[in-house]
């Protein structure tokens, strides 16, 4: 059996990976919109790099003047006294610029940052139901967080230590081959570039532990929040500790995986800091055999051996750098596959806006299938007039809540239209056609909000006062009025501090407030008990006089005032009409209605 996945459209990069030239590429039209915020933040930064190329220069001065011979006292106060003011000078200029730099460059970044996660965010909004049915919550906003925060890493990083270090290197190294013979630059050539080897070597190597560093986290982030958010059934079950082995069957795999990450690190490191120290200790083996020969002084000495430290710390950290910026671009890499998910249903390109008048639907001999292998939906017509009431009712799984799925359009069907006042609900676009939709789901989620705001969900920018009266029409004001915090009430993760019926009735107060004109109840009412569902009941049947409402419903005794009645089994419409009509044919519907008169 082909599994549900099957169906899902792959991203783009599935079947052709971008390199990490190919996200960076995909990442610079974020940043051109600042490009002139780019160019004055390298210019700051070329200045501290300027400034700081040239303290050691200072220092060899600095050393110098202070060879002085007998009888030059004025000489000790002035010039080293100026050249300490100059070293003071340059020290403050290398901070003031790297400060201006930071400044400038904040925006470039965190609007680089906040666009990409935006783009991502909506097109998560975009992707179809299928999509989230299926994802992992957990891991997918481990990606998420870890994209975002890479984003971050890898302007910082590029900008901040790689371009200023490659400045700083042609900058000494120019110095060092003018200045002095060609030994001195050669050293610093060949050390860098057995150093730079070295690491992209290793690191690339150590790329894959990091990546199954990744995807474990992720697995185990996944299995805590699962069973976080199914807190009652771990508790219903008595399954705390099978949920806690569990976990830490994850944490353990995650362990190992960070101690084989760490073990070559250390070895990474290790060979980094050789390859330094050796290239340190030629340097200065060749500088103190100038001063011996007479060709170098002392000051040219300690300005070397400056130049070699202020090489040495920002090399000492390259391969935490490209390190860094190799994972920085595996987690853009993930949110940017996100973005290359394509939308299972999407606007057509001369998608219009739909045109409500009255609110007829028509379903015309639609087919759906969720698993080609498993049709839900067999040919099902049916019309529900304007302004009129169309009830489905039939077992579990004949496919009543697929009927509302499809309406909204969460899925495409298969073959056959739906039309809503002669439109192709295909042939608009989908934000006009929910506009024209409410609905009151079988299983109400709400979000960790006050009970004011997830009311006037329905309509945002409602008044408290609009608030309100879709809350009385619901039949749940005295109720918000009782608490002591009122509608300021926090009603809890995914409405958990709710009951079942007071979850139904906020739900059905936020529809009210959207106050469509086609409404969907999905067993509306199946979390009230009998005294509220009667008088929500006949709220909701006042509510839908001059609109378009399907009803979906389980309890018989909801819907014996519909105009049409459809018995819908196996994804097939068996019987059709009106509740006297079909308990006189004394069929499938006769039958379901006298086991439920039985049952009350």
């Amino acid at each position: 059996m082909r599994s549900l996945a099957a169906r899902l459209p792959e991203p783009a990069s599935a079947s052709a990976p971008r390199g990490d030239w190919g996200t960076v590429g995909r990442l610079l039209p974020y940043l051109w919109r600042y490009r002139w915020r780019v160019a004055l933040a390298l210019t700051f930064m070329v200045g501290a790099k300027l400034c700081n190329v040239g303290v050691p220069l200072l220092l060899k001065q600095l050393i110098d003047s202070l060879n002085l011979k007998p009888g030059q006292p004025e000489a000790l106060m002035v010039v080293p006294l100026g050249l300490l003011l100059a070293y003071g000078a340059l020290r403050l200029s290398t901070s003031l610029f790297a400060e201006a730099r930071e400044l400038i460059f904040a925006k470039a970044t965190e609007g680089t940052s906040r666009s990409i996660s935006l783009q991502v965010f909506r097109h998560l909004h975009d992707l179809s139901l299928r999509f989230h049915l299926e994802r992992q919550t957990g891991g997918m906003t481990r990606d998420i967080e870890r994209g975002t925060r890479a984003v971050h890493s890898l302007i910082s990083y590029s900008l901040y230590s790689i371009v200023p270090t490659l400045i700083e290197v042609v900058l000494v190294l120019t110095l060092l081959g003018v200045k002095f013979d060609v030994w001195f630059a050669g050293i610093t050539v060949a050390a860098l570039v057995i150093y730079i080897g070295f690491t992209v070597v290793v690191t690339e190597w150590r790329t894959k532990f990091r990546k199954t560093l990744n995807e474990l986290d992720s697995v185990a982030h996944s299995k805590a929040i699962d069973s976080l958010l199914n807190y009652e059934t771990v508790k219903y079950f008595n399954n705390e500790a099978f949920e806690a082995t569990r976990y830490d069957e994850s944490l353990e795999k995650l362990r190992r995986a960070q101690l084989k990450s760490q073990r070559t690190l250390s070895m990474l490191n290790t060979g980094q800091q050789l390859i330094i120290a050796s290239a340190l200790v030629l340097m200065l083996w060749r500088a103190t055999q100038g001063v011996v020969a007479g060709h170098m002084s002392l000051g040219d000495l300690v300005m070397v051996n400056a130049f070699m430290i202020q090489l040495y710390i920002p090399l000492n950290f390259l391969g935490v750098i490209y390190r860094e910026i190799k994972q920085a671009l595996t987690d853009i890499e993930k949110l940017f596959v996100l973005l290359d998910r394509e939308r299972e249903i999407a606007d057509a390109p001369d998608a219009a806006e739909l045109a409500v008048g009255g609110g007829s639907v028509v379903f015309d001999n639609v087919r759906f299938a969720y698993d080609p292998v498993r049709p839900i939906l067999h040919g099902v017509s049916f019309e529900i007039p304007a302004g009129r009431k169309v009830a489905v009712v039939g077992p579990s799984g004949s496919g009543k809540s697929t009927l509302a799925r499809l309406l909204y359009r969460f899925y495409d069907i298969d073959s056959g239209g739906i039309r809503i006042d002669g439109q192709d609900i295909r042939t608009v676009t989908q934000s006009s056609l929910r506009r024209a939709i409410g609905i009151v789901p079988q299983d109400t989620v709400l979000f960790n909000d006050t009970v004011a705001y997830n009311i006037a969900y329905g309509r945002p920018g409602a008044g408290q006062a609009e608030v309100e009266g879709a809350a009385r029409a619901a039949h749940i004001h005295a109720f918000i009025a009782a608490t002591p915090l009122g509608y300021d009430t926090m009603v809890g993760e995914r409405g958990l501090k709710l009951s079942g019926g007071e979850k139904q009735r906020v739900a059905i107060a936020r529809t009210l407030l959207k106050n469509p004109p086609i409404l969907i109840f999905d067993e509306a009412t199946s979390a009230l008990d009998s005294t509220n569902e009667r008088a929500i009941q006949a709220e909701l049947e006042s509510v839908g006089q001059n609109k378009t409402v399907l009803v979906i419903a389980h309890r018989l005794s909801t819907v014996v005032d519909a105009h049409e009645i459809l018995v819908l089994e196996q994804g097939r419409i068996i019987e059709r009409g009106r509740h006297d009509t079909l308990l006189a044919r004394n069929g499938r519907y006769a039958e379901m209605w006298r086991l439920q008169q039985s049952a009350d």
